[in-house]
């Protein structure tokens, strides 16, 4: 979901330290990356090297330490980050934000920065409540800086109050926002079926297609970086199933991934049926190697998954792929009416640049109310968009 972004946490000398570690974490597991500055108070609470195991990068902490490459650190910091996280945010730092002073690593920092940013307040809720605090914490604010606010709580000091270091969930969920501001599938849960089946001929051969699951995995993401929930019900795939997926469904074969989307479509608002299941399988269950100089395959017909779907889908979306070598428009015209669809995803194989195993594709997208929506050559990423945008349109 962020992996085209970096990320550069702050974290400054407050207890609340401990709790940037799952920030650290929960943004890694989004695929961005991310960059810890400290300040040598931080450090007294939690050791750079769980920052730098957890980061996979170096931790910077002090201005003037030798680098052997030649670089002024704090501005190449400042430069790659596409957001700043300062969690937790003490008073002190919070003062020195406020006021421009850079006297450490953080501090020169931040003021290089040019990126959004997003503050986490932890500290004592007297601290909290100061006049100057309040102030500097507005002032901050009225510059365009984030502040998720602290929260109610028994303090480490014992005191019970505000000024408790929000929740690393919710400081990175305000990240997400910030980085991805298309929200609008939130709240909906999408079912998406990606991949290729195989079906066994017989103990060490079998059928299959050349899908190669990319498809179904960027809608998963794009899905997801609009706020929305994923079911993935994924065959054979030849790319990363990203791990913040909610729920990931394995199959084989295609009567599986028939069970799969059957038990799992009442809870989606969506389904999209982007996988390649094998439409035949040998009628025979071979479990050891057929051997001889010819051999015959019976087949039949496996279950028609998003007919299925068709059928008792109610007020869900429906959205089905058409891969065609020919007649493209009119059988995916067909196909949109027998399956009883809302969208249709059609695509030309023969073309270069479409169809399996490919970064891009070139589709047709058709809707149930007639519009046709042709697409250039575009990356799948790109493409996985546009047909969420069908979807809710």
């Amino acid at each position: 979901m962020l992996s085209k972004y970096n990320v550069l946490l702050g974290v400054s000398g407050g207890i609340a330290c401990y709790k940037s570690c799952e920030i650290v974490s929960r943004l890694k597991k989004l695929g961005a990356g991310v960059d810890v500055v400290m300040t040598k108070n931080a450090t007294e609470f939690v050791s750079p090297l769980t920052f730098e195991t957890l980061s996979g990068r170096a931790v910077a902490i002090d201005t003037f330490a030798h680098e052997k490459q030649w670089e002024v650190e704090h501005i190449s910091l400042a430069k790659k980050a596409d957001l700043a996280i300062i969690a937790p945010a003490t008073a002190n730092v919070i003062a020195k934000f406020a006021d421009g002073i850079a006297d450490d690593m953080l501090t020169t920092t931040y003021l290089a920065l040019k990126c959004p940013i997003i503050l986490a307040p932890a500290m004592n809720t007297n601290m909290y409540e100061n006049a100057a605090v309040r102030e500097n914490l507005q002032k901050l604010k009225s510059r365009g800086v984030v502040i998720v606010d602290s929260v109610e709580g028994r303090l480490a000091c014992g005191d019970v109050g505000k000024g408790k270091m929000a929740e690393p969930k919710d400081i990175v969920e305000k990240a997400v926002d910030t980085l991805c501001p298309n929200r609008d599938y939130r709240g909906k849960r999408v079912l998406i079926t990606a991949g290729a089946t195989r079906e066994n001929i017989d103990g060490v051969r079998f059928i299959t297609n050349r899908s190669s699951g990319k498809m179904g995995i960027e809608l998963a993401k794009a899905v997801c970086e609009r706020g929305g929930s994923v079911t993935l019900v994924k065959g054979l795939v030849q790319v990363e199933v990203p791990t913040y997926i909610d729920k990931v469904v394995a199959v084989e074969t295609t009567e599986q991934m028939y069970g799969a989307v059957m038990e799992n479509y009442s809870d989606c608002d969506v389904i999209i049926k982007a996988a390649a299941p094998s439409d035949y399988r040998p009628k025979v269950d071979v479990k050891n190697k057929l051997k001889g100089e010819e051999i015959t395959l019976q087949l039949v017909k496996n279950p028609d998954i998003a007919k299925a779907v068709g059928k008792v889908k109610g007020d869900r979306k429906l959205v089905v792929f058409c891969a065609e070598t020919q007649d493209l428009i009119q059988s995916a015209k067909d196909k949109l009416k027998s399956k009883n669809a809302d969208l249709v995803v059609a695509n030309d194989v023969t073309l270069e640049g479409a169809g399996f195993d490919t970064d891009t594709n070139i589709v047709t997208i058709i809707a149930k109310d007639g519009a046709i929506n042709s697409l250039p050559k575009m990356k799948k990423s790109q493409v996985a968009h546009v047909i969420l945008d069908e979807a809710l349109r």
